[in-house]
């Protein structure tokens, strides 16, 4: 097997975006190339075209890879639903929900044959794998049983990168730290180190380079100074863009709410395309202002999340908000939020049988949360009564079933014969299970214009987030060869792959 793997000396050091950048420049040579990451936690996912369901950042890669999405990409998704439990989603399809302790005890062969399965699989269709590790690979207390670092490297017989990032400090403490806590077999697979989100003259760590050099005798295969406004979705909560600094005179004024268990934010990525709008990321009601619209992004925990919003006080605020006339948008777990009700009878969502909470009481309807989760690719179009009947597409995530107590205020007719969704006060609430609605370029720009609108600003055009996302790809691949040594770095790849072929 031809490849490399990307690791960390820890979490958030741009092994995502690396990895994603080496994807783009290969498929830009004309190479079949694959990401692969073992084992993602996130609840930041991606629905393949079968309907099921991978980590985000490797949907992303196969994009810059040109390529589609498969579960062979991400075989074990990790989804945190609370501080000890997480959602194990194997080969695209959730299995069950379990403790930390009890994923290590009794999963890690399962897991194993799965990253096995999918290696093969990936190896006869690809000729280069791009793979991922996670965190750090010498976490001591974890290592003897871990399933997405060292061991999937060894698993796959490809060369190691390791990334540290600058940026934070303690760059050479890392690099030469995480080293000393290989074993030497392990050391040996590393060869080549990528320093991270410089800022300032790149001269100024010459120095720094020759250290590392003759300190670790692996070689720097670049410095990459810290990229802004990438636009590349990150994986998890510490990738969470910002607040938008889009700024100008007139602006629209978005907050988005921010649960403790947020999933599918890039439901917002395309609005940090947009001229003149700003998002805001609320977690308390002293943080509101005066927005022009709110967004409830989706949750892996509806129950929980509406309760931190209740106890952030944002429960009356939302309500007087929508008395007064403002617009709010919720999507999957923030749409159940909006209803009256929600029932959890299996204990789906809140792991509790028969838990129940009040929601927020702006859409009449009753969330029950089932045992199965719907995962799959949609399409339709919008209700007329809801604005011009635009052909939208998205995906669905969620255990919940919305039952509205009305048919007359859907907010979708979907391909598959279902209605869905929410929508009134003169469009001034919206809920739908749809994530990506926003992506939808007409659709999009119809919403933000009707809040300029009634704002008094200049309506804007249509951006097309697909291309101008497509030429992001093609940039942070040029930014990685401009600074990477990019032939050193295909040497090793495939010198590795016909040594080890051949023996």
């Amino acid at each position: 097997m031809k490849g490399i793997m990307v690791q960390g000396t820890s979490s958030d050091v741009g092994k995502s975006l690396i990895a994603t950048a080496i994807c783009r420049a290969f498929a830009n040579e004309g190479i079949a190339v694959a990401p692969f990451k073992s084992q993602n936690m996130s609840n930041n996912s991606y629905v393949t075209i079968d309907g099921k369901e991978i980590g985000r950042a490797q949907g992303i890669q196969a994009e810059a890879a040109n390529t589609a999405a498969s579960v062979w990409m991400n075989p074990i998704l990790l989804k945190p639903r609370s501080e000890q439990q997480s959602e194990i989603v194997l080969l695209g399809k959730a299995i069950q929900t379990m403790s930390g302790k009890g994923y290590r005890k009794s999963f890690y062969e399962k897991g194993l044959d799965a990253i096995s399965s999918a290696l093969a699989k990936l190896d006869q269709e690809y000729e280069i794998l791009v793979m991922e590790g996670a965190g750090s690979p010498v976490e001591i207390n974890l290592k003897d049983r871990e399933l997405v670092n060292m061991k999937v490297a060894e698993m796959a017989d490809v060369p190691v990168i390791l990334v540290a990032d600058i940026d934070r400090g303690g760059v050479f403490a890392s690099i030469v730290g995480t080293l000393e806590l290989m074993e030497d077999h392990e050391r040996a697979r590393v060869k080549g180190l990528i320093i991270n989100k410089f800022r300032g003259d790149l001269s100024l760590f010459t120095d720094g380079v020759k250290w590392l050099e003759e300190k670790t005798g692996i070689p720097v295969l670049g410095v990459l100074p810290y990229l802004e406004n990438h636009m590349i979705d990150g994986e998890d909560s510490l990738s969470l863009p910002p607040a938008s600094v889009n700024r100008g005179e007139k602006l629209l004024d978005i907050a988005v709410l921010k649960p403790p268990y947020i999933s599918n934010y890039s439901d917002i990525e395309p609005f940090y395309y947009e001229q003149g709008v700003a998002i805001r990321w609320v977690s308390h009601v002293s943080e509101m202002g005066s927005p022009d619209a709110v967004i409830l992004p989706g949750t892996k925990s509806t129950i929980r999340d509406l309760q931190y919003f209740k106890k952030a006080q944002l429960d009356g605020w939302l309500k007087s908000y929508s008395k007064e006339g403002g617009t709010i948008v919720g999507i999957c777990g923030g749409y159940q939020m909006l209803g009256m009700k929600l029932i959890d009878p299996h204990g789906a969502d809140t792991g509790i049988a028969f838990t129940s909470e009040e929601g927020l009481g702006l859409i009449p309807a009753v969330t029950t949360f089932l045992k199965e989760k719907t995962t799959v690719r949609a399409e339709g179009t919008v209700n007329p009564a809801a604005g011009r009947s635009l052909a939208l597409s998205g995906y669905e995530i969620h255990l919940g079933e919305t039952v509205l107590e009305s048919s007359d205020h859907y907010f979708l007719f979907l391909r598959d014969g279902r209605a869905e969704g929410y929508f009134g006060n003169d469009g001034r609430i919206i809920g739908t299970y749809l994530h990506h609605l926003f992506h939808n370029d007409e659709w999009r720009n119809e919403w933000l214009n009707t809040l300029r609108k009634r704002k008094g600003i200049p309506t804007g055009k249509v951006v097309p987030v697909r291309s101008v996302k497509n030429a992001k790809y093609d940039e942070l691949a040029s930014h990685l060869m401009e600074h990477l040594d990019w032939p050193k770095l295909k040497q090793i790849i495939f010198q590795w792959g016909a040594e080890h072929e051949m023996a």
